[in-house]
């Protein structure tokens, strides 16, 4: 019979095993457990409840850094979570968190990333709305002058359009409603800015494509 893709790793276990056995038979161990505890695959459970434990008091120590505006301190434990205990139950968690710290950082590119990262793997999340909309403030926070890069605000329309559709009667509708009018209101500005523009530097062309286009996007 040809070898199968398991061979090696039977081959491994038997001589693991073998050595074990024998050595059962000669010293009269009263219980196969007691022999085979050392063994790297076999897990009684102790492991996993140490790991849970430190990750509690991990996600606690990020909690209270959190909540008192310590985002440095509580973006620590809440990647030493992510690095260490990525299995946990509180993983999860501190990967949301993690996001949080960013935001409130000021850092909205990088949090942006992470909140994405969390929609795509947590897609069913409970979560979720609060998510989307952090999305769309990261965007928001984007928007600076006029007379600057403005797909920030044109990224939060969508954003905020987005869970809208998803969840219409979330708690933060009202607020993403009104993050839309500002973002568009700023969008006007920007192009009549630049329509002005071109009115004093004589490019009267340019400016009358511009002042209709913005009379077709935002009557």
């Amino acid at each position: 019979m040809a070898p199968t893709q398991h061979t090696p790793l039977i081959r491994r276990i038997v001589g693991i095993l073998l050595p074990a056995a024998l050595f059962l038979t000669i010293t009269g161990c009263s219980t196969v457990k007691d022999t085979f505890d050392f063994l790297p695959f076999v897990d009684n459970g102790e492991e996993d409840v140490v790991n849970q434990n430190a990750a509690a008091d991990l996600l606690a120590q990020g909690m209270e850094a959190y909540n008192t505006g310590n985002y440095y301190d509580a973006l620590q434990a809440f990647n030493q979570i992510l690095d260490q205990y990525p299995f946990s139950a509180q993983a999860i968690e501190a990967e949301l968190r993690a996001a949080d710290c960013h935001y409130y950082r000021g850092e909205y590119i990088e949090a942006k990333t992470l909140y994405q990262e969390f929609e795509e793997r947590h897609p069913t999340n409970r979560n979720m709305a609060y998510v989307m909309f952090q999305i769309g403030m990261c965007d928001f926070k984007r928007t600076d002058r006029i007379d600057r890069d403005i797909s920030g605000a044109e990224d939060a329309i969508n954003d905020f359009s987005k869970l809208l559709r998803s969840f219409p009667h979330s708690p933060y509708t009202r607020e993403a409603k009104a993050h839309i009018a500002a973002a568009k209101e700023f969008l006007v500005n920007h192009e009549y800015f630049v329509a002005v523009f071109y009115v004093r530097t004589e490019q009267y062309k340019q400016a009358e494509h511009r002042l209709k286009y913005l009379l077709k996007m935002y009557p």
